[in-house]
């Protein structure tokens, strides 16, 4: 049995419909509170789990930094010690490829040096994330692995956050996507990101999981290629010809990374290679869109 703590979640729905897929059994609790031990030990006893897939995160819009760090390093502890206790195979950790924020340029690989200052929530706590749990899976010999996951986009994703998104959702209603919480209701059509369909995140998660050995304890998991707002309109509007975007505006925001595409050459040792292209994975989502509307 896997256990999915953040199941509930975009990325995690689809990792678990992943490994459903590939026949393994796994468990999602949705109200389980990691900060609590008693309620860790008790999923992973009660449930007889014999890995986890840690993709727990504070919301986008996070109540407090305090909460969000109780949550990074409580909870931690807590998922690293019942892995001890029960003797786990092993713990994958989520991480982000935005640990590398503020290198001026990629391609980015696992053992690229990383910036001690971080810009944003995700890139200070998932940097301190997996500093303490490869520290602490050392000291008490469990296996532990970070996957740097990508941009992602595709089905169930719901807090609208990234442009991308924004861009589907609205050609999928025939409507004009709203940045009305951007300055000036803008976007930078030159910014980039690594931009990578959920389906194909999920499958990579599930094949470093799975995999009978390791060589690496840091795995990219993202589509490998830097792909512009402008790049991904385009694909939107070859999907849907007429969508709209008018909150495009020329330029990049000033000190943005310059290609901030991901190596996935570890990934590809366990056999990881993304199936969906920009204009590929944009069809696909906005056609998903039209049969389940959000």
């Amino acid at each position: 049995m896997i256990l999915i703590i953040g199941g509930m979640g975009f990325i995690g729905l689809n990792t678990a419909l992943r490994f459903l897929e590939v026949g393994k059994r796994v468990v999602m609790i949705a109200q389980m509170d990691v900060t609590n031990p008693h309620e860790v030990f008790e999923v992973v006893r009660r449930h007889q789990v014999e890995s986890i897939v840690n993709l727990m995160a504070p919301p986008a819009r996070s109540l407090s930094t305090g909460a969000d760090y109780h949550l990074y390093t409580a909870g931690l502890q807590n998922v690293l010690e019942a892995a001890r206790t029960f003797g786990l195979r092993r713990v994958s950790l989520g991480s982000s490829v935005g640990v590398y924020s503020g290198l001026p340029h990629g391609p980015y690989r696992e053992d690229t040096p990383l910036p001690v200052i971080s810009p944003t929530q995700v890139s200070a706590f998932k940097k301190g994330m997996e500093m303490h749990a490869h520290f602490y899976a050392a000291q008490i010999k469990i296996d532990v692995v970070a996957l740097r996951i990508g941009s992602i986009y595709g089905p169930y994703y719901y807090s609208m956050h990234n442009p991308i998104s924004r861009m589907c959702h609205g050609a999928a209603r025939n409507a004009e996507p709203d940045f009305g919480d951007r300055p000036d209701r803008k976007i930078f059509e030159d910014d980039q990101a690594d931009w990578a369909y959920v389906k194909d995140v999920a499958r990579g998660i599930q094949q470093v999981h799975m995999a009978e050995k390791l060589t690496h304890r840091v795995y990219n998991i993202a589509s490998g290629r830097a792909s512009s707002n402008r790049d991904a309109f385009e694909a939107v509007r070859k999907a849907v010809p007429g969508a709209r975007c008018s909150a495009l505006k020329a330029g990049k925001t000033p000190g943005g990374s310059t290609n901030p595409a991901t190596d996935l050459g570890r990934a590809a040792e366990v056999g990881y290679k993304p199936e969906h292209t920009l204009e590929g994975g944009i069809a696909a989502y906005i056609e998903w869109l039209r049969t389940h509307p959000q």
